[in-house]
């Protein structure tokens, strides 16, 4: 048993391939499956189950994943050690909602460029089915989501945050004076709304469509920032999450509606695979988001 071993047998189980993870290291396939027998060999025991062209670990070989993880991030800690140098590295492939860029990514990446220099950024976005599909492919590292939440005991929740999502008016407008709005009420007024892709624009409309109802918007934006104007400026309604408002609400410029027949939270979910080798890049990267919060900032 050597770590090239171990290496190998850590892709396989992340990719579910022997094929998918000989391109990755550059060995042939046959070399992958030589290697994977000879290890289940020297341990005594099946790791994978393989059924047609797809691998999955077997109960003993999730067992083994983990301490072959924890074997080469310590043999990856001894070599910094040695050569001095401690500094995390590398690429982190990070799948993210595009409500969150914003919010966690551009207003944040000077600080993590001067906390991290030598961790480079991937990110890719689309909406949460696409986010998983690309984890469970070994597209990307790690996801962070915002949605309902996920409860998959596949994936490892390493950060989650609950979000309210709120309709919202200008102060000018006589609903904003209410103690309680009817959903009666809000299907006689212009609304502007973000795109049916976007997680709570989606949860809203689920939740009305039990009742055969519908809001039909007189805008649809991506620009949450832009609805948040044009409502201050009394052009409509909307209904967005607590994060993107909060700043107009604490000025005055936007009110929250009570509207207690219909109630949507969203979580901020940061998820990686079970079975994924948590590299230094992961690492800081959780540790990054973990200061993070979308109400209420900088921890």
């Amino acid at each position: 048993m050597d770590l090239r071993s171990l290496n190998i047998f850590i892709e396989v189980a992340e990719l579910g391939s022997f094929t998918r993870a000989g391109e990755k290291l550059g060995y042939s396939q046959p070399t992958i499956s030589f290697q994977i027998k000879q290890l289940e060999k020297e341990m005594g025991t099946q790791l994978f189950d393989r059924i047609g062209h797809t691998v999955t670990l077997t109960d003993t070989g999730r067992d083994a994943l983990d301490y072959a993880q924890r074997i080469c991030h310590c043999c990856q800690e001894m070599l910094l050690t040695g050569t001095g140098h401690r500094e995390p590295a590398g690429i982190l492939r990070l799948g993210m909602a595009d409500s969150l860029c914003q919010p966690l990514i551009a207003s944040q990446f000077a600080r993590f460029r001067s906390a991290y220099p030598k961790v480079s950024l991937q990110v890719t976005t689309t909406d949460t089915t696409g986010l998983l599909e690309k984890l469970d492919h070994n597209e990307v590292d790690m996801l962070c989501t915002m949605d309902d939440h996920v409860y998959d005991t596949n994936y490892i929740i390493a950060d989650e945050e609950e979000i309210g999502v709120h309709f919202v008016a200008s102060p000018a407008h006589p609903l904003s004076k209410a103690k309680r709005v009817e959903i009666s009420q809000l299907l006689a007024e212009p609304f502007l709304l973000t795109e049916k892709g976007m997680s709570y624009r989606r949860l809203m409309d689920e939740q009305l469509a039990r009742s055969s109802l519908e809001i039909s918007p007189v805008l649809e934006t991506g620009q949450a920032d832009l609805i948040c104007t044009l409502v201050g400026q009394n052009m409509g309604l909307s209904f967005l999450p607590d994060y993107v408002t909060e700043g107009m609400v604490r000025q005055g410029a936007l009110t929250r509606l009570n509207v207690p027949e219909l109630h949507v939270v969203v979580w901020k979910q940061l998820l990686y695979r079970r079975e994924k080798w948590l590299s230094a890049p992961m690492r800081v990267m959780i540790d990054h988001l973990k200061t993070l919060r979308l109400l209420g900032g900088v921890s």
